[in-house]
């Protein structure tokens, strides 16, 4: 037949032309001549339908035999030459031994693992221990036993994240710490602060995220007073930024504490003159805190005619800003090693 002797012609011509592409490019080519689609083979079996019937079966199988010994034979010639390139490297490129050697970045803890440890030791010093609670949390944990009931306008204060199970969300706050330490404690007094990763849905700012460390300061026990709470964190502060810094108390509101205030300290990074980061107030609030509401300590086991305490909430974010004078909160969590090299 004559379609079999032309496949013949083919295969040969194919693996002869083949054995002279020296480079990529020229094995490529190749590939596009022999194999693509205009290529003489695979015209072959486009013109099948046109032959005898009794020929077709004898064409067809030696079309694809002849296809399979050309797609062979690329295969090898192109890992023939990869090798060939790559032993042609080996020879010239040579390795100078005298170079110096880069040097090797040791890692280092996070400026905000740094800061929460720092916080662990200064209330450690003052008798806190340290009590962890889920960042998942139940609906319940995070609003309702804080004496924030469903539908209480004072949910509007938080944007929540929600899962897609119903009645579980991702914490806003620490807070709901509060309810597993006082139900895992009562009726014995406790001193504990609760740190964690909050979530909120909020617009991102120079001083604001969506998600951000914070730590919960609780203490319950029989005649605390918010002269106590004042003490405590008065304290704190002075032990983080220096006996000489400035602070302020503001009255506040939060549902789960009556009376409720903020804690605010003077601005570092502009020098109480005004930026953005403290609003041009010249004041930035680190934390709110007042005396646990009885409604609170008794959902956490506790007889609110016999024990009281106080809880405060800190942002560590704004406690590193103020300490290494940053003026953009965001810069926590970008990842940029020439930011995070400098602590």
């Amino acid at each position: 037949m004559e379609t079999l002797k032309r496949l013949e012609e083919i295969e040969k011509a194919g693996l002869d032309t083949l054995q002279q592409a020296a480079d990529e490019t020229a094995l490529q080519a190749w590939k596009v001549t022999h194999l693509g689609r205009s290529s003489a083979v695979m015209t072959v079996f486009s013109q099948l339908p046109q032959l005898p019937k009794d020929e077709r079966p004898a064409v067809g199988q030696r079309a694809n035999l002849v296809k399979q010994a050309l797609e062979s034979a690329y295969t090898i010639r192109s890992q023939a030459l990869k090798e060939a390139a790559l032993n042609l490297a080996l020879q010239s490129e040579r390795l100078d031994v005298t170079l110096p050697g880069r040097r090797l970045i040791p890692g280092r803890l996070h400026l905000e693992t740094r800061t929460l440890r720092e916080v662990y030791r200064l209330f450690g010093e003052m008798g806190f221990q340290v009590y962890r609670s889920p960042d998942v949390e139940t609906d319940d944990n995070n609003f309702g036993l804080l004496n924030i009931p469903e539908y209480h306008p004072a949910r509007d204060m938080w944007d929540t994240f929600h899962t897609q199970t119903p009645g579980v969300v991702l914490r806003t706050h620490t807070s709901p710490g509060q309810i597993r330490a006082m139900r895992e404690y009562a009726p014995e007094p406790i001193r504990v602060i609760l740190p964690g990763m909050c979530y909120r849905y909020e617009q991102v700012t120079v001083r604001a995220d969506i998600q951000f460390y914070q730590v919960e300061v609780l203490a319950v026990g029989r005649h605390i007073t918010f002269g106590n709470l004042k003490g405590t964190l008065t304290e704190f502060a002075r032990r983080m930024y220096g006996v000489d810094v400035r602070l302020r108390f503001r009255p506040s509101y939060f549902p789960f504490t009556e009376p409720s205030a903020e804690l605010d300290v003077e601005c570092f990074i502009c020098g109480g003159l005004g930026c953005p980061v403290c609003k041009n107030s010249g004041w930035l609030e680190i934390l709110g805190c007042g005396m646990i509401h009885p409604v609170v300590l008794q959902n956490g086991g506790y007889d609110p005619r016999e024990f009281s305490g106080f809880a405060a909430g800190m942002g560590t974010g704004r406690v590193s800003m103020l300490r290494h004078r940053i003026d953009d909160i965001r810069n926590l969590w970008l990842n940029d090693i020439r930011f995070l090299e400098q602590f």
